[in-house]
């Protein structure tokens, strides 16, 4: 039991990592190009050792169209019709899917899934979130839309799982509309100096809705899927005007929340 023998003794083998050779470790390349993904997950956290719902967020790198989906767990049982959802919510054709390391993305029934519809799977790499400005953009633009979006619209109180289904359909029928078509973004310029040096500049001219940026990309018709036409996209865009659109997401939020919680939120708020 001495130190001595123990430490000449025993002897510790460190667990292996397994290579799993599903996606490709790449940096995604839109060219400007709609239809590039970068998908995350955001837990609406644990109360007495239960889990709450997960949010499956979809951000496209171009156009910045966000598509949110929530769903009781990340398993497969729950994630495929998620995903589904997602490319159907989504009206341009999907060319790549970028995501972090996470099991409920990097499986075979993901990959088959988006090896259907020829869409290409590739996965974050290690220590190379600031190896380039366009890198740090895509990596970034996920985890930005997550805290200015998703954070607070449901804040971070525990959601039971049970109500997923109800929170989905508000981010369908509300959420997702008035993000696209009625909430404008900011999209950068590069700048590049005399030495090389890349810059970003956010200005106040070039902010648009995800729709407004997908109207100003050329050849647009050969994005679009076969079943939707650019006509009927801007009837959908102008059926509300921008604040009529967001009093109608706050309602319906304020009526989402007191039926999960059963209490008005000016009862909570005296």
């Amino acid at each position: 039991k001495s130190h001595l023998y123990q430490r000449c003794r025993r002897k510790f083998t460190t667990t292996k990592n397994a290579a799993v050779n599903i996606g490709e470790r790449c940096k995604p390349q839109p060219n400007g190009k709609p239809g590039f993904l970068r998908v995350d997950s955001v837990h609406q956290g644990d109360k007495d050792g239960k889990k709450g719902v997960y949010h499956v967020n979809a951000v496209d790198e171009v156009t910045q169209w966000e598509v949110i989906v929530t769903v009781e767990r990340i398993t497969d049982q729950f994630m495929i019709p998620a995903l589904t959802s997602i490319l159907n919510q989504i009206p341009f054709k999907i060319s790549g899917f970028h995501s972090d390391n996470g099991s409920e993305y990097i499986n075979q029934r993901v990959a088959a899934l988006l090896n259907e519809s020829l869409i290409q799977l590739t996965k974050s790499r290690p220590r190379h979130s600031n190896e380039c400005v366009a890198c740090l953009w895509y990596n970034a633009l996920a985890e930005s839309k997550n805290n200015s979006v998703v954070r607070k619209t449901f804040g971070y109180i525990h959601i039971p799982q049970k109500h997923a289904e109800l929170m989905d359909e508000f981010n369908r029928n509300h959420l997702n509309p008035c993000m696209n078509f009625h909430r404008s973004c900011h999209f950068p310029t590069i700048e590049i100096n005399d030495k090389g040096k890349q810059t970003r500049r956010y200005i106040q001219k070039d902010r648009k809705t995800p729709f407004e940026k997908l109207l100003s990309l050329g050849n647009l018709e050969s994005y679009l899927k076969p079943a939707l036409s650019i006509v009927a996209l801007e009837k959908t865009a102008k059926q509300q005007s921008d604040l009529d659109a967001w009093e109608e997401m706050q309602k319906a939020r304020t009526k989402l929340f007191e039926t999960i919680f059963g209490l008005s939120l000016k009862m909570r708020k005296g």
